[in-house]
């Protein structure tokens, strides 16, 4: 498994040109911080602004559409987004999953599409919080990541999967460690089973309100090999916070 943490932090619907002082200040902290491999993923608009402005860390997109062209207005392919200056995208966020209806089989034409655009992809999953209640918390995500991960030879190097309990994100809950671990290691067990021997180097990301003063915590869970972002990471300093917590827990193992 790859040894550095991947710190990815997801702007969102936030930011305008103004917020290019915040990606700078990330890119020159990540010169120094070479234990934690960091990226962002801005709005569409600010993705080109954004790389210009930021060489040594990853830009990425929120989203793609699944198809190359054609008549989807407001939509945005993965060669476009490439073309921007991204090199990665999110897909099936929970909010996209809820609130434009995405389906595992929607999420993994996406994730497949960006893959022969020639990008890598993060793919999302994770439960509700009447799922954990009943129980079928890793079901539900074991299901997710049947339906949505790309398949087909060498695809596997190509993905990273965050974990986001839906009923963590932007509420400032947050699962305990233990939880965090099990579903993570519920995930690897899957991976494996997907990819064989490749799934076990997949990266497993959590997310769901990681905040600097609980990142630390939670990448030292099982089988977390980083965080996805979202509120903590619209400023340099709170999102430097979790990115030098990652790279002091990666001088402990060394």
């Amino acid at each position: 498994m790859t040894t550095r943490p991947y710190i990815v932090g997801n702007w969102k619907m936030h930011g305008t040109r103004a917020m290019l002082a915040e990606a700078r200040a990330i890119d020159r902290a990540a010169e120094r911080l070479i234990k934690a491999e960091v990226a962002i993923a801005p709005p569409f608009t600010l993705i080109h602004a954004t790389r210009k402005e930021a060489n040594l860390i990853g830009i990425g997109a929120q989203d793609v559409h699944p198809a190359d062209g054609g008549a989807h207005t407001g939509d945005v392919s993965a060669a476009m987004v490439k073309d921007a200056g991204a090199g990665f995208t999110i897909v099936g966020h929970s909010e996209r999953r809820a609130n434009h209806q995405e389906t595992n089989e929607l999420v993994k034409e996406k994730a497949e599409a960006a893959i022969a655009a020639g990008m890598s992809v993060i793919v999302c999953v994770g439960e509700t919080e009447a799922e954990r209640d009943s129980g079928e918390a890793e079901s539900v995500v074991a299901k997710q990541l049947e339906g949505s991960l790309p398949t087909g030879d060498g695809v596997a190097e190509k993905v990273t999967v965050a974990y986001e309990p839906v009923w963590a994100i932007g509420t400032g809950r947050t699962p305990t460690v233990e939880d965090v671990g099990a579903m993570h290691r519920s995930i690897r067990e899957k991976l494996v089973a997907i990819y064989g021997e490749e799934g076990s180097a997949v990266r497993i990301l959590y997310g769901g309100s990681v905040k600097p003063d609980n990142a630390a915590e939670l990448l030292a869970a099982d089988e977390v090999g980083g965080a996805l972002v979202g509120g903590a990471s619209l400023t340099a300093e709170s999102f430097l916070g979790i990115i030098i917590a990652a790279a002091e827990l990666q001088d402990e193992k060394s």
